[in-house]
């Protein structure tokens, strides 16, 4: 990559469109600090348009709320609004993509400034970072895939026992080791929902608080010590042309001693409550049953058929914790797969540090050229994997999916049912009147026009034939909505339906309703009668109507296919067949790329505009009335602050690192060299903040954050804004300052105060 010259020129601060583009930063960081939806309203009849030419196209199923339905409700008296409202994200992946077209459009930035935003300048190329971390990143997400993660918990589990201080300890050094080698992402991904269940599944620890705060915490203290560990590392190390075995050499002891100091202060100080970490913790015993079950494989979709959906609903609270403890006590483990996903990453990571020691400074070779074939062996052998155990695989889905799909169905005939009886319990007092008989109608209308949607997606239309529309009495309006005929007829076999022909259901009609009419005059509620008749298991069992429903669910689905229905059910075949790529590829950090690149121009829009060598000359003025300790303490300090409020801990590492370099630039042209000392001290520092900075007062301080509330969210754990920011204040107040001061003491010892000239450290 060339190295282009640094401008220092500070005078186009004056220029407007440069005080548009320090602007835009500071709201662009502000909207993905607190990220929100702007409501933008569409009139109907474009929408509507929309929907049909997609429709007409075959992108998406047809509308249901066809134009003569808007007719037939406006002539009941409802009306629908003219305008649709759509809600709009702006978030960490818009906000900064709307900013860089902005400053596009009132050309404040140019081809130049997206170049090296994406391409990169300067030793900082952010589409080689990008390939590299996504490529180590599919490897570390294949290990977790494949249960080690979890299974070596389970282990630590066991071995610290129900003594809370020593299992506290036991899972503080293990998500801390495990972290420095694979990184903070995949200790997110299992270590949280490991000891949420953990936590779910101990009668006396009330409160999850300490045990999650404090794995965020050292999952991300230990990202620190590898440069693969995190990409903030990968950009600060690119920048400063920093060999790989070197930044550990000089980062692994603030680190080790950081960890070490702050463990007894999480123990004894900040997390001091029998209820957060119990000195003897009782745990819910899982069966010898259930222990001798065969592990499910959480990779396979509906792998535990309805157990999850009715865990998780209220009053169902034991399930969820019988559920939980077999998570963590009967975990599932890929053999295979783990020992060759640590054969790769050990392997690759060893590689890389002798390839990168090895090589000249000037002229060396991506990284990525090591992640990148690595990934892809770990690729083949996953889809491999897969391919010979598929239909095992197929076989566990498909009846998870069917006892899903069922109990789904279940749910909504005992929805309709207490509904049908509210109804018929509030008509008790009212006038009755005979249903209606309608042979002929050109327009059928049902009172519920809303599809059955199935979990694959598919959507069956309630329209019937003409000739085939009946207004029944309440009851049976209700179930022929729930199993419509028109479709079953059209499917062939009516015989197994409780209505056979249409005119068997006309010919009896009068006789019902005089019927239930002289049922009404001897007091016998209409309840009563649906209870003698056996209404719900006429011709067939619920659980065959059930079957039934599934089944025309999926055969409708498939009758008018479109590119949306395909797309779902070549997932869905590839979850069924290769559910580890799959599992691993939904959770890789795509959302990483268009966020970091569009960040990466928004920093260079700075650089070009005069803002980033106007923070440069401040960070000088700094050092100079400082020194060594004052730029430790300060880039600590403002390394920290900005990952909270400059776009994550990735946001904030590329625009310090350009500081950084134009300070250097500033000193070569004033021919005043910074001091060896001083600059890597500088450096150091700044590495210790942006990966302690993700476990400060925001989520949004690192793209993990966002993922670890995302997680907990879903395990039913709500941590909100306040009290991540109250919990996390003391942990990174005491981290900052032993790393720091650790550092202070190193540099002193093993650098001087020579002119610094060598790039490499």
């Amino acid at each position: 990559m060339a190295v282009q010259e640094i401008d220092t020129d500070t005078s186009k601060i004056r220029e407007w469109r440069s005080i548009v583009t320090l602007v835009v930063f500071v709201l662009t960081n502000l909207v993905v600090l607190f990220p929100f939806h702007i409501p933008i309203f569409i009139p109907r009849p474009f929408a509507n348009f929309i929907l049909d030419s997609l429709s007409a196209f075959r992108v998406i199923s047809p509308r249901q709320d066809r134009p003569k339905h808007d007719d037939q409700d406006k002539q009941a008296g409802e009306s629908k609004p003219f305008f649709l409202k759509l809600n709009f994200p702006l978030n960490f992946v818009t906000a900064p993509l709307i900013a860089d077209l902005f400053l596009l459009a009132i050309l404040a930035i140019g081809s130049k400034e997206v170049h090296d935003g994406t391409i990169g300048a300067n030793n900082i190329s952010p589409l080689d970072i990008m390939v590299f971390f996504i490529t180590l990143a599919y490897i570390a997400i294949s290990i977790d895939a494949s249960g080690l993660i979890r299974y070596l918990a389970f282990k630590v589990l066991q071995k610290g026992g129900k003594v809370g201080g020593r299992l506290f300890f036991f899972l503080y050094a293990f998500f801390f080791g495990l972290g420095s080698f694979i990184g903070n992402d995949p200790i997110i991904l299992s270590g949280t929902a490991f000891l949420a269940y953990m936590t779910r599944v101990s009668s006396n620890i009330r409160h999850p608080r300490a045990w999650i705060h404090t794995q965020f915490a050292v999952a991300n203290i230990a990202s620190a010590i590898l440069v693969s560990s995190n990409p903030t590392n990968l950009v600060l190390a690119g920048a400063f042309e920093i060999k790989f075995i070197n930044y550990t050499a000089n980062m692994i002891v603030p680190v080790i001693v950081t960890a070490i100091v702050l463990f007894p202060f999480l123990l004894y100080i900040i997390f001091a409550d029998e209820t957060l970490i119990p000195m003897s913790i009782t745990m819910h015993e899982l069966s010898e049953e259930a222990k001798a079950k065969k592990p499910v494989n959480p990779n396979i979709p509906h792998a535990r058929g309805n157990a999850e959906e009715e865990a998780n609903e209220p009053g169902n609270e034991e399930q969820g914790k019988l559920l939980s403890l077999e998570e963590i006590m009967n975990p599932f483990l890929d053999k295979k797969g783990a020992t060759f996903g640590a054969v790769i990453m050990a392997a690759t990571l060893v590689t890389l540090l002798a390839i990168n020691g090895a090589s000249q400074t000037h002229g060396e070779q991506p990284v990525f050229y090591v992640t990148l074939p690595a990934a892809f062996v770990m690729f083949c052998w996953d889809v491999s994997f897969g391919w010979i155990h598929r239909e095992e695989t197929r076989g566990i889905a498909r009846k998870g999916r069917q006892e899903y799909e069922e109990a789904r169905a279940q749910r909504l005939l005992e929805e309709e049912q207490r509904r049908v009886a509210e109804e018929q319990e509030r008509q008790r007092f009212e006038p009755y009147e005979p249903g209606l008989v309608q042979s002929q109608s050109p327009e059928p209308h049902f009172e519920d026009e809303h599809p059955i949607q199935t979990d694959s997606g598919a959507s069956r239309d309630n329209s019937t034939n003409a000739d085939d529309v009946i207004r029944a009495a309440p009851l049976e309006s209700s179930i022929s909505m729930l199993l419509p005929q028109g479709n079953k007829l059209e499917h062939g076999d009516p015989s197994t339906y409780p209505v056979s022909s249409v005119n068997e259901k006309q010919g009896s009609t009068h006789s019902r309703a005089s019927q239930r009419n002289h049922e009404k005059a001897s007091g016998i509620s209409s309840a009563e009668v649906d209870e003698k008749k056996g209404v719900f298991s006429q011709r067939v069992s619920i659980s065959e109507r059930i079957s039934q429903e599934v089944k025309i669910a999926h055969r409708d689905g498939k009758n008018r296919p479109t590119l949306i229905s395909l797309i779902a059910e070549s997932y869905t075949w590839t979850q069924d067949t290769f559910p580890t790529v799959t599992a691993v590829l939904a959770h890789l950090p795509f959302a990483l790329i268009p966020f970091a690149f569009t960040m990466f121009v928004l920093v260079q829009a700075l650089v070009t505009k005069g803002w980033v060598q106007v923070f440069a000359y401040g960070w000088d003025h700094w050092v100079n009335r400082t020194g060594t300790v004052g730029a430790i303490g300060g880039m600590g300090f403002l390394s920290v602050i900005l990952c909270n409020f400059a776009g994550t801990n990735i946001g904030t590492t590329i625009l310090l690192c350009r500081i950084i370099q134009t300070w250097q630039e500033i000193h070569r042209q004033s021919e005043i060299a910074i001091s060896n000392r001083t600059f890597w001290a500088t450096i150091y520092s700044m590495a210790l903040g942006v990966n302690y900075g993700a476990f400060s007062t925001a989520f949004s301080a690192s793209l993990a954050g966002l993922l670890w509330r995302d997680i907990l969210a879903r395990k039913h754990i709500r941590v909100r804004r306040l009290e991540f920011a109250r919990v996390n204040l003391p942990i990174i107040a005491i981290a900052m300052a032993v790393g720091l001061a650790v550092l202070v003491g190193q540099v002193y010892i093993v650098r001087g105060d020579e002119p610094y000239a060598n790039p490499a450290p």
